[in-house]
């Protein structure tokens, strides 16, 4: 019998939408440990996250220092490990975003535990089932450590709904604090009114074939006409025609939207195990044997420069005539 301990990521006093999928997936452990869920929010601003978080787990812990005030897993790490020790916690979760992809590792060592990561499906206490070879199979993996440490995917899993009554909110020591070395020179962000990536509804991805980062503005244009968020293959990050953190694929982040537009991307597999979990999926390109076009609900064959103007022109009429 153990408890859950889910680390949640939050800003601007509220937690991240990501932070709802990893909840779920803890109740679900929890059910399977015979324990409770505990929300550990580590970091500035814990304390003015804590309140949503206690609509949602039982017990809400958080730590604030200083010397937390910027995500580092070196800092992370011992603090996550130490509190799943005072805590009698059989499973620690984070959401497998980059945060929960980089701090998971470093926790699992510090507490010798099994690592099952990435993760779509809770199937016992200490089974799980995790995509592979670019999520065309899936695989079971069994953890026999006394401690596991899951990162589930955001796709897989709903947002977690709230309890009828809040849970207990307590303060821990953030302890001795040791970087190890590794120190943050320099931040640098960029502010959007669109939906985050990981979490939108609706979600425009352009790849390659838009041929320059000036091309993704009409992208833009359709994706605030939607309320989107935007997207991008790997071969148009890494020309640099967009943000890396557009990225969409295997290597990128994982989708699962409502509608997904894909303009001008062929479908190479990487892409495709990013997204190919969306509801719809819109593929527009010229070349009518693209793959993108054998998981796509709706597929136009011609150029994103014919079919995005007319596109949005459509949709224009629409909203007016509502």
């Amino acid at each position: 019998m153990g408890n859950v301990l889910a680390y949640c990521e939050f800003g601007d006093g509220a937690l991240k939408a990501s932070a709802l999928s990893n909840l779920t997936f803890a109740r679900s452990a929890a059910q399977h440990h015979g324990g409770v869920v505990i929300v550990l929010l580590v970091g500035a601003g814990a304390g003015a996250a804590a309140a949503q978080a206690a609509k949602y787990a039982q017990k809400v812990i958080t730590v604030e220092s200083g010397d937390l005030a910027n995500y580092l897993a070196e800092t992370h790490a011992p603090i996550v490990a130490r509190l799943a020790g005072e805590h009698d916690a059989t499973v620690v979760s984070a959401t497998a975003t980059s945060v929960g992809k980089d701090l998971l590792p470093r926790v699992a060592a510090l507490l010798d535990a099994g690592m099952a990561s990435d993760i779509s499906k809770i199937d016992g206490p200490n089974v799980f089932t995790r995509p592979i070879l670019a999520g065309n199979a899936y695989s079971q993996v069994e953890i026999s450590t006394p401690i596991i440490c899951v990162t589930p995917r955001q796709s897989e899993f709903t947002p977690a709904e709230e309890l009828g009554s809040a849970g207990e909110i307590t303060a821990a020591d953030a302890g001795a604090i040791d970087a190890k070395g590794a120190r943050i020179d320099r931040i640098e962000s960029q502010k959007s009114d669109r939906p985050e990536l990981t979490s939108a509804k609706v979600v425009v991805s352009g790849g390659r074939g838009m041929q320059s980062g000036e091309n993704f503005k009409v992208l833009e244009g359709l994706a605030d006409l939607l309320g989107a968020a935007m997207g991008a293959s790997r071969a148009a990050t890494d020309a640099g025609m967009v943000p890396a953190d557009w990225q969409v694929g295997q290597t990128g982040k994982i989708v699962a939207p409502n509608l997904y537009f894909a303009v001008a991307i062929s479908g190479a597999i990487q892409h495709l195990a990013g997204m190919k979990g969306s509801k719809t999926i819109v593929a527009i390109n010229k070349d009518p044997e693209a793959p993108i076009f054998q998981v796509a609900d709706y597929g136009y064959v011609g150029t994103w420069e014919k079919a995005v103007p007319e596109l949005i022109e459509e949709i224009k009429k629409v909203k007016a005539a509502r």
